[in-house]
């Protein structure tokens, strides 16, 4: 295979005929559409290299359906073309007509020709099953198509393109062992806060980021609170903080048994821990379920610590609250000192009577801003299927 400049006829054998039984005449002098076979890479290799022996001009590898419009990009040891599904569609469809041709040409390396980031098809989605009380995933980080170090190996060089958490997590590793050599007494949640808080949801076109697997806007079930912003996250404002006691609080809301609880070293039994609600966890985010018709107000509380470079700092709220729901938080004005570091708030989500609600999630978010600082977290509802199915008929 190689760099094709002359236009060449199109041929597509099918789906699901992995190239293997294509006629010798289809093959010479053509550009091949092949459908990948989500098989082995060496599997696939082989089946591409079958077709440049046979003369094939070029090969054109269309990832799977499932992807919608993520590409993984792969190397086979052969020149390939590789689209996604959403591009396959089209170029299939144009190979059925009689005199379709193509040309394959490399451009040099394009930076910058599509929106990013966008969710990719296998990036993991809420909501939580374990817990809908939280909202998951937490945060985007770049894992798709990194070029990354890897084995040498005789037919590939030291570094390959790799996909998915494994290369998700090291990014956000990386970022977290920055903050904390910048930060050294903040914890876990802290860090955790201060990245979720700050991340972005617009895209490179000025849109909510998109998602790969439906390409429509994606929603805090895909990209949690958005995508990492490591220089923001370095001044965060105000942190969700959150040590044992209130994990082990956590734990006793979800209905841990004082036995399993003891494992984490408290004294502090559950039953003598009053009040304690799911909701109430000291999360950057909030996501509220009206399990029952019935439900029609859920409150849930927040601590937030000034970790600004001013002591004395306002911070307002301001909601975009989600359809259906009325959001009230109290109070609205947090004022910071050097002897007042941290100021607990209250948020009520309270249905709006007679709205109809279409759709089973609906989302929105509180900003607390002080002029200098923006302190985001998203809001996600659940409704019960009950609505849902009752608005739809």
């Amino acid at each position: 295979g190689g760099n094709s400049t002359a236009y060449q006829p199109l041929h597509y054998p099918g789906y699901g005929n992995l190239c293997k039984k294509v006629s010798a005449d289809r093959t010479r002098g053509h550009i091949v559409i092949y459908d990948d076979a989500l098989v082995k890479i060496d599997a696939q290799a082989r089946i591409i290299k079958n077709l440049y022996d046979n003369g094939a001009a070029q090969v054109v590898l269309i990832g799977p359906e499932k992807a919608g419009f993520t590409l993984g990009f792969r190397e086979y040891g052969s020149s390939v073309v590789q689209e996604p599904a959403a591009v396959g569609r089209k170029l299939k469809d144009y190979s059925k007509y009689p005199d379709s041709a193509a040309q394959v040409f490399f451009k040099d390396t394009q930076i910058g020709v599509g929106q990013s980031p966008t969710v990719a098809y296998f990036s993991s989605r809420g909501p939580s099953r374990g817990n809908p009380r939280i909202v998951k995933p937490d945060i985007l980080a770049p894992g798709l198509n990194i070029l990354a170090a890897a084995t040498e190996s005789p037919d590939r060089g030291p570094f390959r393109f790799k996909s998915g958490t494994s290369m998700a997590v090291p990014h956000i590793s990386g970022v977290v062992a920055l903050l904390k050599s910048l930060h050294p007494d903040w914890s876990p949640a802290a860090i955790k806060s201060a990245l979720m808080t700050t991340a972005y949801n617009i895209d490179s076109a000025g849109g909510v980021i998109g998602d790969m697997s439906t390409s429509d806007a994606s929603t805090p079930f895909a990209r949690g609170a958005g995508h990492i912003d490591p220089n923001s996250a370095v001044d965060p404002g105000l942190v969700y903080d959150a040590g044992t006691e209130d994990y082990i609080n956590f734990l006793c809301a979800l209905g841990y048994t004082a036995k399993q609880v003891a494992v984490f070293g408290s004294s502090i039994s559950c039953s003598k821990r009053a009040g304690d609600t799911v909701g109430d966890h000291n999360y950057p985010a909030f996501s509220v379920v009206f399990a029952t018709n019935k439900m029609a107000v859920v409150r849930q509380r927040r601590v937030v610590r000034n970790v600004g470079g001013d002591a004395r700092a306002t911070y307002r709220a301001k909601v975009t609250a989600p359809d259906g729901v009325l959001v009230t938080v109290s109070p609205e004005t947090l004022r910071f000192s050097a002897t007042q570091k941290t100021q607990g708030y209250a948020v009520t989500f309270a249905r709006e009577i007679g709205a109809s609600v279409t759709e089973k999630y609906t989302f929105g978010s509180i900003e607390w801003s002080d002029g200098e600082h923006t302190v985001t977290s998203p809001i996600a509802i659940t409704w019960p299927a009950s609505q849902v199915a009752v608005a739809e008929m």
